[in-house]
């Protein structure tokens, strides 16, 4: 792996980095996070009483939402074609756990798109359930794996 910063230009200033002339492939992400609650916020969700509403169904389509915007929030993200978000959110006995694939075939990776979902839909679930768990936690948020593009696979270490 190279030790090069790609984003800076040779007098170290940010540069959005030049792709026209990488192969277009079908390139996927999937990301990670959790969002740690009360055992009160986790009885409401799997009994669908949370006050505002389906906090799970409003995080999901956050998440989505987010996939789209992710050049918006991160500077030098290039804007791609999102083809395909898929997200999970499964109540555990103490956190939610949250999962986001995203799919495009374009010059460049989703890494960052993935993160994005995972990162507004955990903080979508927050703003749902402040009002019974002011003390939620997001954490955890990280890439698992990428596909396509020059290198391939790329899986997460199990040490990481």
């Amino acid at each position: 792996m190279s030790t090069e910063f790609t984003h800076l230009n040779s007098s170290g200033d940010a540069r959005m980095v030049n792709v026209a002339g990488k192969e277009i492939t079908t390139r996927t992400a999937t990301a990670s996070g959790r969002v740690s609650v009360s055992p009160e916020v986790i009885a409401l969700l799997r009994g669908g009483g949370v006050p505002k509403g389906d906090a799970l169904a409003v995080a999901r389509i956050a998440g989505i939402q987010a996939a789209k915007r992710t050049p918006d929030l991160v500077p030098l993200c290039h804007p791609i074609a999102i083809h395909g978000v898929d997200i999970s959110l499964i109540v555990n006995d103490d956190h939610v756990a949250i999962e986001s694939t995203v799919t495009t075939a374009d010059r460049t990776g989703v890494e960052m798109e993935a993160l994005t979902v995972v990162s507004v839909a955990a903080l979508a679930l927050v703003d749902m359930v402040k009002a019974v768990d002011p003390a939620a936690v997001i954490s955890d948020i990280k890439v698992l794996e990428k596909t396509g593009g020059k290198t391939g696979l790329w899986n997460r270490p199990a040490d990481r």
